[in-house]
């Protein structure tokens, strides 16, 4: 989707980047895509043959305040054959049952019956997909209005609300410190009223690394902030400014500009270079100390520069320093600025740099890790966060948050205006509980092998939800009352007054007499003075005993023992009747990394299928929402929430061709003819669902391919195993553990896609390789069918009918072929001439072994006792 406004941009200078610069990503970004206030609101020219305007006249809303987003819907000439074809298409399904039913296939009748029950479930899972994709909308932001409306062109005042930004790490290994100093330097210079939004960083693993690097990104911030704003740079994280092979300037200084941005670069790589020698340096500080000071030579502490221990999880960990087992910590590294502006200095010999027109603030930055203890369930990122929600309510209380992962920056620093757009709008504003981003990723494979980018889901799917798209993890503004587990004010009597059952919330008067404040969505922010009382206190709401016998973790805050308690708590809010909105801009709000090893892929995927499953059989299913929830939004959790179950007859399926690898009796319906040509005519029909698809989400054919590949990758391996681990917790009442995607560290290395090629064997492949064999066998039987019996006989075309599904299979596993050949996957006809190789070698043994033995061979295997003998004529099922 295009930006609501669009900047004036200066295309006459690029910046050549030296080095190894990051071409795809340059690809995917717009060089001609940004805002301005002058510019007009709705520049869509894109998608204006797709997207029109709603009328917007008709709808509530305060008449003396501007709208600040428009709605946009797809144009009749598009959306009325898609229904259509919907609508054909479930004729036609219910058209093949009933002919299935008036077929009943006599023989096999068990093998009839599994595929009958499949086939419903196939239809069943399709509708409730297809019904909420009946009315696609996209909302366009409109930040021209925002701005006109919150901030004064004159004074420079601004009334736009205050915000909290979360940030979430837990290893600085797994998840390297260089993409988490990348994500805060990109919100420290983001475009928003400095004193109108604080940082928090959560270090779950409580090193001092992390601590440090945060000393570092704010010296460091003091001249890249500055920069971005008198250069207005984008993107605003360095890491990822720097690496684009050309840099529009959008600034007004040329003249200047060439100077700063050498010397920024140069101090910018010594500012890398000091980040990744903080382990070394920490370690021989350490030792150093060490020497001096510890009398057991067991204990060896790990020390801060000032000199003390540092209280967190130690090098060599040790009683109250241990991963699991440290005490809480929070630490302000910037503090709160000023309110009125602080220019820098003009050029000197000391200082290059000509600041004397910019505004020299910084926004507040804290590091905090919440105290672990043995013996409690800590509930991962869901109790990370909620500890920041309790913390950030005392130093800030921002009636709107933010949270990202930590391996996110923000792309598009007007990102948060235009999520205000959307929570500040006067016809529905105040029951929006959350704006949801998509998620967009840089080093991704230029082809997107496993579907990283998830096109189809970001930019089709997540526009069709009535009551607002569900919370996907990161990239996500919220309103404080929501999380807080409030009902939205169309749902309440009356404003709210005081806070009921308030030891509900936990032990801290501190906390509780905050709430009410933190509800003001008018609030701004302002300094707290730091004394005994308020250190007292939030140390307090960092225990991990402050939620015991409280609904921390159901009712409020991030909810628990559940993998995907990102779309749990979502879902929480819907019910309770808040709606969300899905805001899409150009360039991309905000862009992160995703894992290109198919391993980690898979992994990641395990992860959110398991908790979908945990979703349907938990409180959070969607059958117990309440009457509050849209009955199209409750059929989107439904299906959200079931999903990996119709793929254990996906894998029944594409394994089932085995069984006439050894008896050609086993048929699922007769006549086969008819059978595989209702099969043809439905598929093809979703196929051209997806065109249309394709068309309204503005997305690229390969998108969509991608897509349908990764889905039979998933649903022949990683769903079933899902469906499996979900079974075992039912019966043995034991959680699902799913370790930590590991973040790709090979993407500044000089092959950036080297984690493409590596393999990485797991029990996970093995269900999706037999898929492979068995169908590679398939196509080979039934060459040999053909070469032996003729191509028009009876046999061979039924063998040949069945063997256009079995090549469909492989078209959809080609990537997965292609990932567990490791190395040899860099060149896909070495793939081409193995399958070529096997399936010849299966048909020439078929035909051998045909006219050695040319009766049926199972009646061969009957006679040797290994199988019993199913009656009927030779054929492929």
């Amino acid at each position: 989707m295009a930006a609501a406004v669009t900047r004036r941009i200066n295309a006459g200078l690029h910046i050549e980047a030296t080095g190894n610069g990051v071409a795809e990503v340059d690809s995917r970004r717009s060089s001609a895509s940004a805002y301005s206030p002058t510019a007009k609101r709705i520049n869509d020219a894109k998608d204006s043959d797709v997207w029109v305007p709603v009328q917007e006249g008709d709808m509530p809303g305060d008449p003396n305040r501007a709208l600040l987003f428009r709605t946009m819907k797809v144009k009749g000439s598009i959306l009325h054959p898609y229904r259509f074809v919907i609508l054909l298409r479930l004729i036609a399904v219910v058209a093949f049952f009933i002919w299935r039913i008036r077929h009943r296939n006599h023989d096999g009748v068990w093998l009839w019956v599994m595929s009958m029950v499949g086939d419903v479930w196939f239809g069943f899972s399709w509708v409730l997909n297809q019904l909420p994709k009946l009315t696609p909308t996209k909302r366009v932001p409109d930040i021209a209005a925002i701005s006109e409306q919150y901030e004064s062109s004159t004074s420079g005042e601004s009334k736009l609300p205050g915000i909290d930004v979360f940030i979430t790490t837990v290893d600085p290994v797994d998840e390297p410190i260089l993409y988490t100093v990348n994500s805060i330097l990109s919100i420290l210079a983001t475009d928003y009223p400095v004193d109108k939004y604080v940082c928090y960083l959560s270090d779950d693993g409580g090193t001092l690394v992390h601590y440090e690097a945060m000393f570092e990104v704010a010296n460091f911030a003091k001249l890249w902030v500055p920069f971005c704003r008198k250069h207005s740079i984008e993107p605003r994280a360095p890491e990822n400014y720097f690496g684009l092979k050309r840099q529009p300037y959008m600034g007004s200084m040329q003249e200047e500009f060439m100077s700063d941005h050498r010397r920024v670069r140069r101090e910018y790589e010594e500012f890398k270079v000091r980040i990744d020698s903080l382990f070394n340096t920490i370690y021989q500080r350490s030792e150093a100390y060490n020497r001096k000071n510890t009398k057991e030579e067991s204990v060896k502490a790990t020390w801060m520069a000032d000199g003390t221990q540092w209280p967190g999880t130690w090098i060599e960990q040790a009683e109250n320093h241990r991963k699991g087992q440290h005490a809480g910590i929070v630490k302000v590294v910037l503090n709160h600025p000023s309110h009125k502006p602080e220019i820098g200095l003009p050029a000197s010999i000391d200082n290059p740099f000509d600041f004397s027109n910019v505004d020299m603030r910084l926004p507040m930055l804290v590091y905090l890790s919440r105290e672990k203890r043995p013996g409690y369930n800590h509930q991962k990122k869901a109790g990370a966060m909620n500890v920041m929600l309790r913390v950030s309510a005392l130093l800030s209380n921002a009636p709107f948050l933010i949270n990202f992962d930590c391996d996110h920056y923000i792309n598009n620093s007007q990102a948060f205006r235009a999520a205000m757009c959307f929570m500040l709008d006067p016809r529905d504003g105040q029951n929006t509980a959350f704006v949801q981003f998509p998620q967009r990723f840089d080093y991704v494979d230029p082809t997107d092998r496993y579907a990283n980018h998830n096109r189809v889901f970001f930019d089709g799917t997540m526009l069709s939800r009535l009551q607002g798209p569900s919370y996907l993890g990161t990239g996500t503004m919220f309103r404080r009352a929501a999380l807080y587990g409030m009902e939205p004010p169309r749902w309440r009597a009356e404003n709210i007054k005081v806070i009921s059952k308030a030891k509900e919330f936990g032990e801290s008067t501190l906390f509780i007499n905050s709430m009410l404040d933190g509800t003001n969505q008018e609030r701004s922010l302002t300094p707290i003075f730091f004394d005994e009382s308020v250190n007292n206190e939030l140390t307090t709401l960092m225990t991990c005993a402050y939620e015991d016998g409280t609904p921390w973790g159901r009712d409020v805050g991030w909810v628990y023992n559940i993998a995907t308690e990102d779309v749990v708590t979502g879902f929480r809010m819907h019910k309770q009747g808040w709606r969300s909105i899905y805001c899409s801009i150009e360039p991309a709000a905000f862009r992160g990394t995703a894992p290109i090893n198919l391993t980690e892929r898979l992994l990641q995927v395990l992860r959110w299928s398991g908790g979908s499953l945990e979703m349907f059989f938990s409180h959070s299913n969607a059958f117990l929402a309440g009457p509050r929830m849209q009955p199209l939004q409750r059929i989107a959790y439904l299906n959200m929430s079931t999903y990996p179950i119709v793929t254990i007859f996906i894998l029944a399926y594409n394994l089932f061709p085995v069984m006439w690898l050894i008896s050609e009796q086993f048929y699922i319906q007769r006549p086969f003819g008819s059978y595989i040509l209702y099969l043809v005519i439905i598929i093809a029909m979703i196929h051209v669902i997806g065109m249309f698809e394709v068309k309204w989400a503005s997305i690229t054919l390969l998108d969509w391919c991608r897509n349908e590949q990764f889905y039979m990758i998933g649903a022949t391996g990683v769903y079933p195993t899902a469906v499996l681990y979900m079974v075992m917790k039912l019966i043995t009442g034991k959680g699902i553990h799913f370790r930590l995607t590991s973040k790709q560290t090979e993407a500044c290395s000089n092959d950036k896609f080297a984690d493409l090629y590596v393999v990485r064997w797991v029990p996970l492949l093995i269900p999706t390789i037999a898929v492979l064999v068995v169908n590679i066998a398939a196509v080979g039987v039934a060459i040999g069918k053909t070469a032996t019996w003729g191509l028009f006989t009876e046999q061979a075309q039924h063998a040949m009918l069945g063997m256009v599904f079995n090549v469909w299979i492989l078209v959809l596993l080609y990537p997965f072929a292609l990932g567990i050949m490791g190395q040899w996957g860099k060149k896909p006809v070495i793939l081409f001439i193995l399958l070529v190789m096997s399936i010849s070698t299966v048909a020439v043994m078929y035909a051998t072994f045909r006219a050695i033995y040319p009766s049926d061979w199972s009646e061969i295997a009957a006679s040797l006792g290994k199988v019993k003998l199913v009656t009927g004529s030779p054929g492929k099922n």
